[in-house]
């Protein structure tokens, strides 16, 4: 079934097309333990196209964090303007949201955690379990359909993640390192599988990770933060469809890593606790 082509009772407002974002002007501060105010963002101006995957980098405590709960109307700037496809941004079924931590429903089945997504949506019973079956065909997980988290592995259970967050097709979706956990060879491989199920969906991502070589393999861009603010805007020329292998072999991988590597580590230094302390975004 094409993006654009529905069946009876489905919910087509949440049929993705990547959604454009605009920040003007956006601050955001949050309270300490001892009252006073700590600014998370500031004053952030950044238009981000439709279908456009962009990776967000820096040290702990910059804002990266903040930047996807601004976007996903978990909360409100205290300053400034932020438009998803010219509206207002809103929790709902148009953006996915997909963490380190899984956030997985451990009652229910794997096909019950991908479905979780879809109720309230006005599906039948027929159309949302042909929805969930395609959507974990496509990340490899249609034989664990009646499996439960605590049957899979942690990569297994990122997959359904990722399969609960796309379901509902959004034109938007927000990872917040959600690879960080995995070990390297899992990670590797769902990075890979991410930008195959991209490519199939073309919704927009905002990606926050600590890793380079991930924003560099994922990204069309990679907006580096520190200290609340958008310090640079880099866009990545790297050929797609793209593999972790590939891209690394190309002539412009080694210079871009030199760069934002150099970059992160003039930032922490600058701020050694940042990088100790897991301080807010």
């Amino acid at each position: 079934m094409s993006p654009s082509s529905h069946q009876p009772g489905e919910d087509v407002s949440a049929a993705s097309r990547g959604k454009s974002i605009r920040f003007m002007g956006v601050s955001k501060g949050f309270a300490n333990s001892n009252g006073a105010r700590t600014s998370a963002i500031r004053n952030v101006d950044l238009s981000i196209a439709e279908q456009q995957f962009v990776a967000i980098i820096g040290p702990s405590g910059c804002g990266k964090s903040t930047l996807l709960r601004l976007v996903d109307g978990l909360v409100a700037p205290d300053g400034g303007d932020i438009l998803i496809g010219g509206q207002p941004p809103r929790p709902g079924p148009a953006t996915g949201m997909v963490f380190q931590n899984f956030r997985l429903i451990p009652w229910r089945s794997v096909a019950g955690n991908v479905g979780f997504a879809l109720e309230g949506l006005g599906l039948d019973k027929s159309a949302l379990s042909a929805r969930v079956a395609a959507q974990l065909e496509q990340v490899g997980l249609a034989r664990w359909a009646h499996h439960y988290p605590a049957q899979l592995s942690g990569g297994m259970r990122q997959r359904v993640a990722l399969a609960r967050a796309l379901v509902g097709r959004p034109g938007l979706l927000l990872m917040d390192e959600p690879f960080a956990s995995l070990d390297a060879q899992t990670r590797e491989l769902m990075q890979d599988d991410l930008l195959a199920l991209w490519e199939r969906q073309r919704p927009t991502v905002l990606f926050v990770t600590h890793s380079v070589d991930e924003a560099l393999l994922l990204a069309d861009r990679v907006i580096v933060m520190g200290g609340g603010r958008v310090l640079e805007d880099i866009t990545i020329s790297l050929p797609r469809p793209r593999r972790s292998t590939d891209a690394r072999r190309t002539a412009d991988y080694g210079p871009l890593r030199e760069h934002l590597w150099s970059l992160i580590k003039q930032l922490v230094l600058s701020d050694p606790a940042s990088a100790f302390f897991g301080r807010q975004g």
